[in-house]
């Protein structure tokens, strides 16, 4: 056997070596597979076709089998159109998160119908969600879910995509255009309850896979260019009417606090004149209290005078009763006398005549001024009750 024939036959060899060994590596990978611990796979049977589910995590056996993989948990995020009960429209942007179920009928059931993750999420999650939201905005006005019913909106996709759509129907009621304030009648869907529930315009969906959905939320919702003017002008108007309100409850509480500070300056002024006229109480009584104390001390004076004088009075009484008032009789001749001697001294005529006649004791008795003098001294001694000669008594009776 020749060189060449050994090279072909060996490249033959390993050729098949090759083969069988890719084979057996395809086989490997065929036989078991690994699952996360955040999904669910599924294997088909190449045989018989049946399905086996793994819930768990870890290297679980393939036998050859189909695999598909679900993740228990997902998020979808979804961009509706929505249209409200006054004609405006609107987008709604948001995600609803859902669980897939691990018991083996509901997971059977999701596979058979839908077959991938993709399809579960296009066609059962996209279609419940959007009819939700559809379904959803006949409810309210594009104002109501800007404003008052918001939460409302977020609650009523939230129970739709979970437990089903209402039944509704609709009336007709009136109210008052936000724009213009007049009367008009308008269309409003109202949801159908039977004791006190919500009824249901199908089945829930999602239930009945046993899909579990949660979490909704709105990260947006923009309005068409008119439905967003319609909003800014009722904002606008909710605004002013606000600030009105404010400014009325601003003047009211002025006026109140006017009026309390003129209550209280009324008070202030009032008791500042109570306090004048205190002080003028004061002052009077004060003034009054000092002029009784005056009064008190005048009468006290006056007294303390007329006992004085009395006790004066009594004093040269008893005085005069016992030397017969000498004193002041001697004063009065005195003065009496010193009165004639002034009188005689001023006498131009002579009082000695020029001629005498006789001894000259009888010239002298001849003076006209002598018998004068003695007459009235005699007369004031007599009025006086004494008794002018060498070694006289006083007198003790009258005249």
């Amino acid at each position: 056997m020749d060189t060449q024939t050994i090279s072909r036959r060996l490249t033959v060899r390993a050729g098949i070596l090759a083969v069988l060994g890719l084979i057996t590596l395809i086989c490997i990978f065929k036989l078991a597979e690994n699952v996360d611990v955040d999904h669910i796979m599924v294997v088909q049977n190449p045989v018989t076709g049946g399905l086996t589910w793994y819930t768990q995590g870890g290297i679980q056996w393939q036998g050859f089998g189909k695999v598909t993989k679900y993740p228990k948990r997902a998020i979808y995020e979804f961009q509706i159109p929505v249209r409200f009960n006054d004609g405006g429209h609107g987008t709604m942007f948001g995600s609803v998160q859902y669980e897939m179920p691990l018991d083996v009928v509901h997971l059977t059931a999701l596979h058979t119908r839908f077959g991938s993750p993709e399809a579960i999420e296009k066609q059962l999650i996209t279609t419940v969600t959007n009819k939700a939201v559809y379904m959803t905005g006949p409810l309210m006005s594009s104002k109501e879910s800007y404003a008052e019913k918001r939460n409302y909106l977020i609650f009523y996709v939230e129970d739709q995509i979970q437990n089903g759509v209402y039944r509704t129907y609709q009336k007709e009621v009136k109210t008052k255009d936000a724009m213009t304030g007049s009367d008009k009648t308008v269309t409003v869907v109202e949801i159908s309850t039977k004791d006190g529930q919500p009824e249901r315009q199908e089945e829930a969906v999602l239930s009945s896979f046993g899909i579990k959905a949660f979490n909704f939320a709105i990260t947006q919702l923009p309005y068409d260019d008119a439905v967003e003017t319609q909003i800014k002008q009722q904002q606008q108007i909710a605004m002013d009417v606000q600030t009105a309100i404010a400014d009325a409850k601003k003047a009211e509480q002025r006026a109140i606090t006017v009026a309390k500070q003129g209550e209280a300056d009324a008070a202030k002024a009032k008791w500042e004149q109570e306090v004048i006229k205190a002080k003028a109480v004061t002052e009077a009584q004060q003034k009054l209290e000092v002029a009784k104390l005056d009064a008190q001390a005048a009468d006290q004076y006056k007294v303390a005078q007329l006992r004085r004088a009395e006790g004066d009075a009594e004093y040269k009484r008893r005085v005069m009763q016992a030397d017969g008032a000498l004193a002041q009789k001697l004063e009065v001749l005195k003065e009496i006398n010193f009165r004639y001697a002034e009188a005689i001294e001023k006498h131009e005529g002579p009082w000695v005549p020029s001629i005498v006649m006789g001894s000259s004791s009888t010239a002298v008795s001849q003076n006209a001024a002598l018998p004068l003098i003695e007459l009235l001294t005699a007369k004031t001694a007599r009025d006086l009750g004494l008794d002018m000669s060498v070694g006289g008594q006083k007198q003790t009776g009258g005249r």
